[in-house]
């Protein structure tokens, strides 16, 4: 069988590390060149590029702070200008800043407002300009946009929540022009950002129906489903991938 995604290109921001690599490689198993942003740490971007190639795809990374309007921007552009246009894109890049509420300075907010809501906003409008039917986008939300069981982490949930209202909207503006919108919302994944093992790892289980965390490569299968031809006429969801931690 012909891979799903042959002939495709593929952006996906955050893409050097964690669930952003790991996508860049499932996307590239499935037949689509790929892009992918990084913001530090060149050496795991050229890794993770080396690693896409082997699928037989173009693979190239940018380095873009999706903090900066204009990078995120640029990396649209650069990806249409290396791979010839762009179907499907991936907004992936994310913080996850937690404090209790007298501890959180506004620029705390502001940084996560503009990586995690802003910057996803930008991406898509750029995007679409390029985007015929067809297209894809796919947003990486969390399941905390649902559920947040300790304190800290409002200002993480707010983000998240946000990018739900932004895909139900988008929804109606880009479903005319045959381009598809969706959230992925992990539950814990086990990265090097929030380890499977550990006080926090433990405590996170024990709200789990699946006392585990996901893996990666478990949030880039749901991530390739969306960029296929399957999830045509899926649009406008949060599709929670969480191991029952909303359950």
């Amino acid at each position: 069988m012909s891979p799903a995604l042959r002939g495709k290109r593929a952006l996906v921001t955050g893409g050097s590390r964690g669930i952003g690599a790991a996508v860049v490689k499932r996307l590239a198993r499935e037949g689509a060149d790929v892009a992918f942003t990084y913001v530090s740490r060149p050496q795991e971007a050229i890794h993770v590029a080396a690693g896409a190639t082997q699928s037989g795809v173009h693979a190239v990374a940018f380095q873009a702070d999706s903090a900066d309007p204009g990078a995120v921007v640029g990396a649209v552009e650069r990806t249409v200008q290396e791979l010839g246009g762009i179907d499907i894109l991936v907004n992936n890049a994310g913080i996850a800043p937690m404090a209790p509420l007298d501890r959180f300075s506004l620029a705390d907010f502001d940084r996560a407002l503009a990586i995690n809501v802003r910057a996803v906003f930008v991406a898509i409008h750029a995007a679409v300009k390029h985007m015929e039917a067809g297209g894809r986008i796919i947003n990486i939300g969390s399941c905390n946009a649902e559920r947040m069981p300790f304190p800290g982490g409002a200002v993480y949930a707010m983000t998240k929540s946000a990018l739900q209202g932004l895909v139900k909207g988008l929804a109606r503006d880009l479903g005319p022009r045959g381009i598809t919108i969706n959230n992925v919302q992990p539950g814990p994944v086990d990265t090097d950002m929030n380890p499977a093992t550990g006080e926090f790892a433990e405590m996170l289980k024990k709200v789990m129906a699946l006392p585990r965390y996901g893996s990666p490569d478990e949030i880039a299968g749901m991530v390739a489903y969306l960029a296929s031809p399957e999830a045509g006429f899926v649009t406008g969801a949060s599709l929670t991938i969480d191991g029952g931690f909303t359950a």
